[in-house]
C-alpha cells in the first residue's frame, strides 16, 4: 500500500481539510483581529488519554483573557472522536469545544457544543 493512501476523510498530520480551513478563515482570524483571541495553532497540542492513545484537537486557542480552549472542527462525528473529546475533557482542565458548520438552509454559520 502506498504511503500516500489515506482512508476517506483522513489527511496527513498537519494538513487542514476544507472545513478546518473555513473555520480558521471565518472564525479564528476575525477573532484575532477583534482581539477576542490572542493566539491559536492548528494541531498544536497532543494530549495523552491512555497508553498508546492520544487526542490531537484541531485547534488550540488562547482567548484574550488567557483561557485555553481546544476546538474540534467537525463536518460529522465518528463515535471514536466523540469518545476521545469527552475523555480528554474529563482528564484535562481545559475548555473543549466542538464546532460544526451549519447548512445554509439552516442559516449557515457554526454551531458549538461544549464538553
Amino acid at each position: 500500500m502506498s504511503k500516500n493512501f489515506y482512508a476517506l476523510g483522513r489527511l496527513p498530520t498537519g494538513q487542514k481539510n476544507k472545513t478546518e480551513q473555513a473555520y480558521e478563515l471565518e472564525v479564528l482570524k476575525p477573532a484575532m483581529q477583534d482581539g477576542s483571541v490572542s493566539w491559536y495553532r492548528f494541531e498544536g497540542v497532543k494530549l495523552r488519554l491512555a497508553d498508546n492513545t492520544f487526542y490531537t484537537p484541531d485547534y488550540c486557542v488562547m482567548r484574550s483573557d488567557g483561557t485555553m480552549e481546544m476546538h474540534e472542527v467537525k463536518g460529522f462525528w465518528q463515535d471514536d472522536a466523540r469518545v476521545k473529546i469527552k475523555v480528554a475533557a474529563d482528564m484535562y482542565p481545559l475548555k473543549f469545544i466542538a464546532v460544526k458548520r451549519q447548512a445554509k438552509k439552516n442559516g449557515g454559520g457554526w454551531s458549538t457544543e461544549e464538553f
